[in-house]
């Protein structure tokens, strides 16, 4: 399966994302981010169905099986999870202490390319850990 990533934000009131398709963009909002997958899905099939229908070429990664893989910037992500991970969980997860990753969540501060990357495999690390345990 071909996946394509989707750039999202948060806002004070909702959730947005945006996606490059071939020469276009589409783009999406949604109160939850449940509502907005379900909404950025339904933007690229119409965006698709409309390029089908003036001829366009459509891109080899939305041909046949596609994935949408929604992509968050620190900021947006620590706001997303805030009531689920707390500041100090998240230092015991990633090493970052909890003065630095408020300052990301609050967007006083942006992280470096490393932290980014720390703050992301220590969730996937835990994502993976989660999907093999079972009670």
């Amino acid at each position: 399966m071909k996946k394509n990533i989707v750039t999202v934000g948060i806002t004070e009131n909702n959730y947005s994302a945006s996606f490059n398709i071939g020469d276009g963009i589409t783009v999406a909002t949604g109160k939850t981010f449940d509502e907005l997958k379900k909404e950025m899905k339904s933007a690229v099939e119409f965006h698709l169905e409309c390029m089908r229908e003036d001829g366009e070429h459509i891109p080899e990664s939305l041909s046949g099986d596609y994935q949408l893989v929604y992509k968050f910037d620190p900021q947006s992500l620590l706001t997303h999870y805030n009531g689920i991970f707390t500041k100090a969980a998240l230092e015991k997860l990633t090493g970052i202490n909890q003065r630095q990753l408020q300052r990301y969540a609050s967007g006083e501060s942006k992280p470096r390319r490393e932290q980014s990357e720390k703050i992301a495999k220590a969730l996937h690390s835990l994502g993976e850990e989660l999907c093999i345990v079972d009670l």
